[in-house]
């Protein structure tokens, strides 16, 4: 079989083994096309899956390298590098090409993510800013109730936008504080509510028009049409305050998580008690906050620590 064949094979692999969906497929294939032309160029002329066979880690480094050059993303060139992988291994399952060298290589390391919270007095402006134009009062109730979930539980935007009319009603009538919410990996889990959050679901039950069609598996959060509020709309308000406020571009919703995982932190939480507030599957996720705050952690560690008050 010649290359060509062999790629069409890989792309068909990805497509009906692994259901690849259609804009990672793409991605994957790009990564292979541009890992193509670098080795016909490095190599002066079309490799053939022998040649594959036999690059040594030197070749693959220099792939490497000319993606830095070249100035692309770290992350950009992770992803390439398991794009090529894949292609290899499929090579190698097929019995068209073995290379050990590139399962010697590590992929290459990205820059560890730190979240990023907002300051406890920016989050209360976000929280108390007004809509910048007149609108449906509703509409102002509905997204402070959004806002104040994912700050005030730490949910994440899908698991606010997902609950129904039925999981509310259980909170405001029967007097319960806490919400069982189903997350990522189908996880579920129990999140406790503050009274500002209870009583911001109560306000825009009673005020939204549309509440009483509902029936109690319907989606509790609405649109200006009666219709599921879209993720964007939220996206779109926290963009607004986000401007009017004068904040940095990476207050997003999902900043409102991370910031509700900082202040707890910061306020002596443990991360065992997060890590379940979150829904994350790993400490290691959880951990990720200690970099936040390390200013904050300082400060208590030298107001606490016996040796640290010594004079």
């Amino acid at each position: 079989m010649k290359l060509d064949a062999a790629r069409a094979s890989w792309r068909d692999w990805l497509k009906s083994e692994r259901r690849l969906a259609g804009h990672t497929l793409i991605a994957y294939e790009h990564d292979v096309a541009t890992f193509i032309e670098f080795m016909t160029s490095y190599l002066g002329a079309p490799p053939t899956l022998e040649a594959l066979a036999k690059l040594k880690p030197a070749e693959f480094r220099a792939w490497l390298a000319e993606r830095a050059r070249l100035g692309l993303a770290r992350s950009s060139t992770a992803r390439a590098f398991s794009s090529v992988r894949s292609f290899f291994r499929f090579l190698d399952k097929q019995g068209l090409a073995h290379n050990a060298s590139i399962g010697a290589l590590q992929t290459p390391k990205l820059p560890r993510a730190v979240p990023k919270a907002l300051s406890e007095p920016d989050m209360e402006d976000l929280l108390d800013t007004p809509p910048d134009r007149e609108g449906e009062a509703w509409i102002e109730l509905r997204d402070r109730a959004v806002l104040l979930l994912l700050y005030g539980a730490g949910l994440r935007i899908g698991e606010a936008l997902g609950l129904t009319k039925a999981m509310v009603a259980g909170l405001l009538t029967e007097g319960r504080d806490t919400l069982t919410v189903t997350g990522k990996g189908n996880k579920t889990r129990l999140v406790p509510l503050l009274p500002q959050a209870l009583e911001a679901l109560a306000a825009y039950r009673d005020a939204c028009p549309f509440m009483a069609a509902l029936g109690p598996n319907d989606t509790f959060f609405l649109g200006a049409r009666g219709g599921p509020l879209d993720p964007a709309i939220v996206q779109k308000r926290v963009r607004e305050i986000r401007l009017a406020l004068g904040l940095p571009d990476s207050v997003t919703p999902h900043a409102l998580r991370h910031s509700f995982a900082t202040h707890l932190l910061g306020a002596g939480g443990d991360l065992r008690t997060i890590q379940e507030l979150l829904g994350h599957a790993s400490l290691s996720t959880t951990q990720r906050y200690t970099d936040v705050d390390a200013a904050r952690l300082s400060a208590v560690y030298r107001a606490a620590h016996p040796r640290a008050k010594a004079r």
